[in-house]
């Protein structure tokens, strides 16, 4: 075998552990028949120290917000204007970001920018923030995971990890 095909079919297979790491996910939901969808990357805890002071995703002021997932951004994709929290969202595509201000206090980030990985975030594309209601889960979380509830016009978007499960209402406009 050419060394030049060992090291594409080596390279494939690196690739391939890597992203089972943290695989690609999606939430979706109808709300007021139209459709409503979450795509991320979903990491898992694996015995490590998430949150908090040297946690993975942590105050570096390198990375003021978290992607709310892993590998690429995290997408949020509508096909009804939406009152999420207070924030009126068009119909359309949105990246989603997480200020983690501490543990217990986050905000979720609607971001007008798309396409781009998770660590490319741009303040000035921000449609808005809103406060997210903060939850203790009866066991830890290991998974990343995203679900969203409706029905009829109004529901709910929530983020389970690790010792945290996060959400926010939406209502169809």
């Amino acid at each position: 075998m050419r060394p030049l095909k060992k090291f594409f079919i080596a390279l494939t297979g690196l690739a391939s552990l890597v992203s089972a790491q943290s695989p690609g996910a999606e939430a979706s939901a109808t709300i007021a028949g139209k459709p409503l969808t979450i795509k991320y990357s979903s990491p898992s805890v694996r015995g490590r120290q998430i949150f908090g002071d040297g946690g993975v995703v942590s105050k570096d002021s390198t990375y003021p917000v978290w992607r709310g997932g892993a590998n690429a951004a995290t997408t949020l994709q509508t096909g009804a204007n939406l009152d999420i929290a207070g924030l009126n969202v068009p119909a359309g595509t949105y990246t989603l970001y997480v200020l983690v201000k501490d543990p217990e206090n986050w905000r979720l980030i609607v971001n007008k920018q798309t396409g781009q990985n998770g660590d490319s975030y741009d303040a000035s594309m921000d449609l808005g923030r809103v406060d997210m209601k903060m939850e203790k889960p009866q066991a830890p979380i290991e998974k990343l995971k995203y679900t969203i509830t409706a029905s009829g016009n109004t529901g709910k978007l929530q983020l389970e990890w690790e010792n945290h499960i996060a959400s926010v209402t939406i209502q169809a406009k």
